[in-house]
């Protein structure tokens, strides 16, 4: 694929970013279905189909990586990935708060990193096509510096998960992760008792 795709006519980047956002969000809800977070999945990056997000995507779309990355360097910022990363839980970036006057990483809700999972994995195949390894998303983790911002506990069950799918392959630890998420909505249940006695 030529580097510079921003110079290929609308209409062919338009389908070609249409295709890529469908194959990803169908690839994230399969993983998502299989995690035991099927509503997650149906709505996982609904904002890429809104206006600030996707006309920037077709603007930038390049096919092999996300269209933000472009705008991020050659622009210094992303609107496209500022819009997006505030309307979806599942980027760790969403979950920064002020806190005695300080920014802040929060850690993620269970169910949020997990779709994190689901997202990175499917994102990993959808840009990698057939290079994409059990190891990929893994690796793509490693290769940045996400962790040393994202909340100490958050960072370490994301790294543990992305080790044991690079070990073990996606499908056992999403049917592990499944079972997990069935005791950690039991737990909110719970806790949600509690709190209304």
């Amino acid at each position: 694929m030529n580097n510079d795709t921003t110079k290929m006519p609308y209409f062919k980047r338009l389908f070609m970013h249409l295709n890529t956002v469908d194959t990803h969000r169908y690839e994230v809800m399969k993983n998502c279905f299989a995690c035991g977070i099927p509503m997650q999945g149906i709505r996982h990056d609904l904002s890429k189909y809104s206006p600030s997000e996707f006309n920037v995507s077709v603007r930038y779309f390049q096919g092999t990586r996300s269209p933000y990355m472009y705008e991020k360097e050659h622009f210094g910022y992303s609107e496209g990935w500022l819009h997006h990363k505030g309307r979806n839980r599942h980027h760790w970036e969403y979950w920064y708060d002020m806190i005695d006057g300080k920014w802040v990483p929060l850690e993620m809700p269970f169910d949020c990193l997990v779709e994190m999972v689901c997202d990175r994995v499917a994102a990993c195949k959808v840009y990698q096509k057939e290079k994409y390894t059990d190891s990929s998303a893994l690796e793509y983790y490693l290769s940045r510096n996400d962790r040393f911002y994202m909340h100490e506990k958050t960072a370490a069950a994301l790294e543990a998960i992305l080790r044991d799918i690079a070990k073990r392959g996606d499908k056992a630890v999403f049917a592990d992760l499944k079972i997990q998420i069935r005791q950690y909505r039991k737990e909110n249940q719970k806790k949600l008792k509690s709190l209304h006695q």
